[in-house]
């Protein structure tokens, strides 16, 4: 079984103008709601390949219910920790320029951390757990490396991504997969510039050294590398229009795990999660996969190291 942990969900507002203008009432020509949050976005492109999971992770208020709902007519599983406070609502605004305001979420205190890490401490064997995305008020960066001892103890495959600097000490745990974008693995790094490929594959075996198992970095337009002990691999990356590009990241994840559960191989798994992120990209929220056919045959692996394509 997959288990998914957004420990900051959000519910994402999109909301399209003409024009926004100062001190008048601005009316909107088109109006989007969505369950948001990294791990929530795995769990829902989970399910629209066919694979269950279960959705873990703190929600507060209505706007928690709301997200518990949404994902429960999806007939996704769920067994958050409810907080006090509001799950926070983010508002994406489309005018004449791009409009994003992210707000900061309810805090989570000590009790209901226990909480969470209890659930996590009781997922089976063998299972595998995805962290993705921020920490909420009143969460240490030293969770990530909690979780990461409980997945170590109890042999579950950890699956990380998110840009807290926990992830570094994390790592000496062995993780299953981490999956930086550019700028994050730069982050990691203490890193204030963007990084080449080959410092991304030099950045990319430093972890590797240090015991994470996997790399898979997401490149937006340049594709994807993907790194592990005996294997290193790149892809490119459809062309089309970019109108979203917040939950690419998230939708390239969970379709090379979900392909890999499915047992495909690992340069099939690469080249649909590309063209899955890239679709997604192109669309206001997650790719509904109708033009997946089409994008993979524009995605191709190139082999650095490893077996024969």
């Amino acid at each position: 079984m997959i288990y998914t942990c957004t420990m900051n969900p959000a519910i994402d507002l999109y909301v399209a103008l003409d024009e926004l203008r100062a001190d008048t009432v601005n009316r909107t020509i088109d109006e989007d709601y969505q369950a948001n949050g990294k791990g929530v976005n795995v769990s829902i492109m989970l399910k629209k390949l066919g694979i269950d999971s279960v959705a873990l992770g703190f929600i507060a208020g209505f706007t928690g219910k709301y997200i518990q709902g949404f994902l429960e007519e999806l007939d996704i599983k769920t067994d958050f920790v409810l907080v006090d406070g509001i799950t926070r609502i983010n508002v994406f605004v489309n005018s004449d320029s791009e409009y994003k305001i992210v707000n900061q979420g309810p805090f989570i205190s000590i009790k209901y951390q226990k909480l969470l890490l209890e659930k996590i401490r009781a997922i089976p064997s063998n299972s595998i757990l995805v962290v993705s995305g921020s920490l909420p008020k009143g969460v240490s960066e030293t969770i990530i490396i909690d979780i990461a001892k409980i997945c170590k103890e109890r042999e579950i495959k950890l699956v990380l991504d998110t840009s807290v600097k926990s992830v570094m000490d994390s790592i000496e745990y062995n993780p299953y997969l981490l999956k930086p974008n550019e700028e994050e693995l730069a982050n990691l790094f203490e890193k204030d510039y963007s990084l080449s490929e080959n410092e991304l594959i030099e950045y990319g075996n430093v972890l590797l050294d240090k015991g994470a198992q996997n790399v898979l970095v997401s490149r937006g337009e340049e594709g994807a590398i993907f790194l592990s002990k005996d294997n290193l691999m790149k892809t490119n990356s459809p062309q089309g229009e970019v109108v979203n590009t917040a939950c690419a990241g998230d939708a390239m994840l969970a379709s090379f795990i979900g392909k890999q559960i499915l047992s495909e191989s690992l340069e099939k798994s690469l080249i649909y999660a590309t063209a899955v992120g890239s679709s997604t990209a192109f669309s206001k929220g997650l790719s509904d996969l109708k033009d997946i056919a089409k994008l993979v045959e524009e995605v191709s692996v190139q082999k650095i190291k490893g077996e024969q394509l």
